[in-house]
């Protein structure tokens, strides 16, 4: 199948960052791929440098026109926020390297989109990914996430590229 759009979904994390690719044609979505990257190393720069270093390699190995990524949100422990802010920072980093067109979204709007509910569970998030990408192999819960983002992001872009279509045909 062809596809209008390729998108790559990052679920930022420090140990975990999970990432999934999917194809968007229309309103028509198929898997590419997902997996997660796990940072090595002892200190903080390792870890980052390896994230970086993994990510960069499943971009240049699925190409893909867009990223999407979920926003970080506050957690009470001031420090695992600032680690995994750095870790976003590579999230944003190596798709804006790419040249990449870059999305951004809140957790609750990534599960309103898929599931129909700001507050779901994970598990139902990975089940709405099943259902909408049918014989998909999902590489742990930080893959489905990613699936997520992704999917959450081909449906507003395809909705923000119609609007602009429709303003050029207005203004013509």
């Amino acid at each position: 199948m062809g596809h209008d759009m390729r998108v790559l979904g990052i679920d930022p994390g420090l140990r975990n960052m999970g990432w999934g690719v999917i194809d968007a044609n229309g309103s028509k979505m198929s898997h590419v791929a997902n997996g997660v990257c796990h940072s090595v190393g002892q200190d903080l720069a390792t870890r980052l440098l390896s994230l970086h270093e993994q990510l960069t390699d499943v971009v240049a190995r699925f190409l893909p026109d867009h990223a999407a990524i979920e926003q970080t949100f506050v957690n009470k422990d001031g420090a695992g926020t600032l680690k995994l802010g750095q870790a976003r920072g590579v999230a944003l980093l190596v798709p804006a390297q790419a040249g990449l067109h870059i999305g951004e979204y809140a957790p609750n709007k990534v599960k309103k989109t898929i599931v129909g509910v700001g507050h779901a569970e994970k598990h139902q998030v990975e089940h709405m990914v099943k259902l909408q990408l049918p014989g998909v192999k999902i590489a742990g819960a930080d893959a489905a996430d990613a699936l997520a983002i992704a999917m959450c992001h081909a449906h507003y872009a395809r909705a923000g590229a119609g609007y602009a279509e429709a303003l050029k045909r207005a203004q013509a």
